[in-house]
């Protein structure tokens, strides 16, 4: 499945599984236009911006950051074909009553709103195209809830619930829209934060990133609104 001469944009691509989601399109050809909320992220992540790579710094919170990242994309490579939703973030600990608002908040903006700045800025450009795929990230936990992880939750299945309604309002006009959920994934962090856990029953992100591939690929193309299950051993 070559993906020479599409545009493949990745948010969140500095991170763990957002260097592997632009690892797996840039080996099959695709040019690539990379969000993270610093450059110095991004420069650190990557050996150089080169003809095919394109850095791109945006607060995903701000929907001027948003549009002119991809006011950027489009110039240089003239469309976007595939949107990948890889930022966001992870917070738990306290109980639902003892949850402060900026957990709330800052769970529903990274893991949700995220999504809605990238598909004002994204969506209108593959409407004109007639054609489009769209990859968001939940997790596995969106689909019940768990002590402690209430904002979290409540976040990811937020993003379950917008790729569902966008897949419903997009089908018909030639764009995709579907997610992934991962378990637990194996990075270094998680590592340090789990000492006494087996991480071979974790899922690497060259995995997940496979799937979210499937998904932004024309072997997809009758896959609208799912919630794809991607758990290793765990």
């Amino acid at each position: 499945m070559s993906f020479k001469g599409q545009t493949v944009l990745v948010t969140g691509a500095a991170g763990n599984l957002g260097r592997a989601v632009a690892d797996a399109f840039f080996e099959r050809g695709a040019n690539l236009v990379m969000l993270a909320r610093r450059r110095e992220e991004l420069t650190q992540a990557y050996p150089s911006a080169n003809e095919r790579r394109l850095f791109v710094p945006a607060n995903l919170l701000e929907q001027a950051q948003v549009d002119a990242a991809v006011k950027a994309a489009i110039e240089r490579f003239g469309r976007i074909d595939v949107l990948c939703n890889i930022a966001g973030g992870f917070r738990m600990g306290t109980p639902v009553h003892e949850t402060p608002d900026e957990v709330w908040e800052s769970m529903l903006d990274l893991n949700a709103r995220s999504v809605i700045t990238m598909a004002r800025a994204v969506v209108p450009r593959m409407l004109a195209a007639g054609s489009g795929r769209i990859v968001n990230v939940a997790a596995m936990a969106a689909l019940s809830g768990k002590a402690g992880m209430g904002a979290y939750c409540a976040s990811k299945s937020a993003t379950i619930r917008l790729t569902e309604s966008m897949a419903a309002e997009l089908r018909d006009k030639g764009i995709n829209v579907n997610c992934v959920l991962p378990s637990i994934i194996d990075t270094p962090q998680n590592r340090a934060a789990m000492p006494d856990a087996d991480p071979r029953r974790w899922v690497a992100p060259a995995a997940v990133a496979e799937v979210i591939f499937f998904l932004a690929s024309d072997a997809a193309g009758a896959v609208h609104g799912a919630a794809i299950p991607v758990v290793g051993l765990s």
